[in-house]
């Protein structure tokens, strides 16, 4: 059957969200065209929506970092997938649509068992957090990992994979009840920011040690207290300024402790450096998923064209987990 000429897309109007009909994108040499099944939303979307985060040169100004759907069309370089390949895709942009191009090299087939629905709240959580938990941190086993948001995407993902592969979990989250979530999906320890002092809980809990690896999203005045909870040679990851980009900071800390600070961007990164994330998790990930060993959480799913519904959640932070967009 030959594909329609347009398509409907969720467009960024004064800092709103509206449907609009756009003409369905062509692959380059080596993209593929994937009908979007579903498609994640997380917090740079609503970075993006507000105009503090625009896609970087050559990416769609349609948001949406992650989908999940079946393969139409392919550029004359691809090999190794075909028409009709169930698939999840980091992208750059696009993917609050009903068509999104993709790169071949970060398709990612859908674990078996998985949904669409499950599969596209996989992309833009799992390479992020492998990325920077993993790669830049070196997390390794029996080491203490602290996750703040640990009820966000980022953090349900973190706890799990960071159980799996022999680390202990401690995480914050913004109410008891999220707390509560943390720890039945495996979290070792969960410190209620907004009634309890985390510095003071992470030396309570780690026995005055501190931890080895923190995954942070907030940012500002988090970041010298975070100096406090890490342990000798422990190391730091910034991912996102929730909280602001400034701070300041005592260097003695990070002298006598042998700290080491590092952070990163993954959407303006090549697709090279993306790919090398996706061969890992396919090797070391995707056959946890299969197994149900780990799962994406999700929270709630809306229609394409209640995508603003969708932000207006993540933006409130009463969800647990993923906010999926259904086409």
């Amino acid at each position: 059957m030959p594909l329609p000429k347009q398509m409907i897309a969720i467009e960024i109007e004064n800092g709103d969200l509206k449907p609009v009909r756009r003409d369905i994108p062509t692959p380059s040499a080596n993209q593929v065209l994937i009908k979007v099944s579903a498609a994640g939303v997380s917090r740079p979307d609503v970075v993006q929506r507000k105009g503090l985060y625009p896609p970087p040169p050559g990416a769609s100004d349609i948001p949406g970092l992650e989908v999940a759907g079946t393969i139409q069309a392919l550029g004359e370089n691809i090999g190794h997938l075909k028409i009709g390949d169930r698939v999840c895709a980091l992208v750059t942009g696009g993917g609050y649509s009903e068509y999104c191009l993709a790169s071949a090299a970060l398709c990612l087939p859908v674990p078996e068992g998985l949904s669409f629905t499950q599969a596209a709240a996989l992309p833009e959580t799992f390479f992020t957090v492998w990325s920077n938990i993993f790669d830049r941190a070196h997390l390794r086993p029996g080491e203490t990992l602290l996750v703040h948001g640990g009820t966000s995407g980022i953090g349900t993902t973190a706890i799990q994979l960071g159980k799996t592969f022999g680390a202990k979990v401690i995480v914050t989250a913004g109410s008891k009840a999220k707390c509560n979530f943390c720890l039945q999906l495996g979290a070792d320890g969960a410190i209620d920011y907004k009634e309890q002092d985390f510095v003071e809980e992470i030396t309570r809990l780690t026995g005055n040690r501190g931890v080895d690896v923190i995954l942070d999203m907030i940012g500002g005045d988090y970041f010298p207290r975070n100096l406090k909870c890490m342990a000798d040679d422990a190391r730091l990851v910034q991912i996102a300024v929730q909280n602001g980009p400034k701070t300041e900071i005592n260097l003695v800390p990070v002298m006598l402790k042998r700290l080491t600070i590092t952070g990163s961007t993954l959407r303006a990164r090549d697709d090279n450096f993306k790919a090398a994330i996706a061969i890992q998790l396919l090797e070391k990930v995707w056959p946890l998923l299969a197994s149900g060993t780990i799962k994406p959480v999700i929270h709630s799913t809306f229609a394409l064209t209640d995508a603003a519904k969708a932000h207006q959640l993540m933006e409130s932070s009463q969800h647990i987990g993923k906010i999926i967009l259904t086409v």
